[in-house]
């Protein structure tokens, strides 16, 4: 059994539990900072958000134009998203933001914030680098060639932990197979669950996840736990201090299309395209605004970096 240490939490134990409490306990990382401090996500960009509102009103169309529409944004950080969404989208739109931090106070009054998702959605539900951020466990080959977990303290050191249970040996075999001595992997199912259960609340509409990821043909090898901290990857320590994040194996969540971000947003007209330059003498304040969405533009679908996102997204 682990010991309690000085910090009040075990001294070691599995990452599910180590990334529970640094990121959501009573002193967590998302109790606690604000995500645009520390690193940057497609939703803070207006140029994401114009993609998201044209996804908004296309499946909008599609349902009928019902009037009772909204717009549901799971792990909403400070609310950028929706803050943009708010004067693109009129008022059949019901713009709702999930979050376990306070409300900020700038935000347009027309925005509900709230701790836990509505029961029911129809709509547009939308969780923007949320998966990642769900913890899940590390598993590692021993040198006999067992799997067993991987514990962690609060300071970041490693050891082996206990035999895999028999449910996330299966998930192994089946989604990220590793074999040799010393291979790790992250257990994918905790994901797996949280999407359902949220998808579960889509009544009629898309939901709709956008991550890091890897799919069965080109896993990490290692594993890709890490930490993020004032704008640069950290080790991941799980002291609270920084945010913890793990790729998600996007393949094995379940959706009806999974796509690059770069390809989603093309299809929904993000283009990269800079204004003409003697507009820069007619309008310069229209020609900045236009050369700043141009380079939010190219950051979004630029295949080594937020392009390589992946995109999920289930129909109804």
């Amino acid at each position: 059994m682990a010991r309690i240490g000085r910090w009040g939490a075990a001294e070691f134990e599995r990452w599910s539990a180590a990334m529970e409490r640094a990121l959501y306990g009573p002193a967590g990382f998302y109790r606690r900072e604000l995500p645009g401090d520390h690193f940057a996500t497609s939703a803070q960009t207006p140029a994401f958000a114009e993609a998201v509102a044209r996804l908004a009103d296309e499946t909008h169309e599609r349902l009928g134009r019902p009037e009772a529409f909204a717009v549901v944004d799971v792990g909403a950080g400070g609310g950028d998203l929706l803050a943009h969404l708010a004067g693109l989208l009129d008022e059949r739109f019901r713009l709702v933001a999930v979050e376990l931090r306070p409300r900020p106070e700038d935000l347009p009054e027309r925005i509900e914030w709230r701790r836990d998702p509505p029961q029911e959605v129809e709509g547009l539900l939308i969780a923007c680098e949320l998966l990642d951020n769900v913890p899940c466990d590390v598993a590692v080959v021993d040198h006999d060639g067992a799997l067993r977990y991987e514990e962690v303290d609060i300071e970041g050191a490693t050891r082996l932990g206990d035999r895999l249970e028999a449910a996330d040996e299966a998930w192994l075999a089946e989604w990220w197979p590793i074999a040799e001595p010393g291979e790790r992997a992250e257990i994918g199912r905790p994901r797996e669950a949280v999407w359902r259960n949220l998808a579960n609340r889509l009544v009629r509409g898309s939901a709709l996840a956008v991550d890091y990821g890897h799919v069965k043909t080109n896993r990490p090898e290692g594993g890709t736990m890490t930490g993020f901290k004032d704008g640069r990857c950290t080790d991941p320590v799980p002291d609270g201090t920084c945010d913890l994040t793990a790729h998600v194996a996007v393949d094995a969540i379940g959706s009806d299309c999974l796509e690059r971000q770069r390809e989603a947003l093309l299809e929904l007209g993000v283009r990269a395209t800079r204004p003409p330059l003697e507009q820069a003498y007619k309008d310069p304040l229209a020609y900045a605004t236009a050369l700043a969405n141009a380079g939010a533009a190219a950051r979004l679908t630029d295949e080594s970096g937020l392009g390589a996102h992946w995109w999920l997204r289930t129909d109804r």
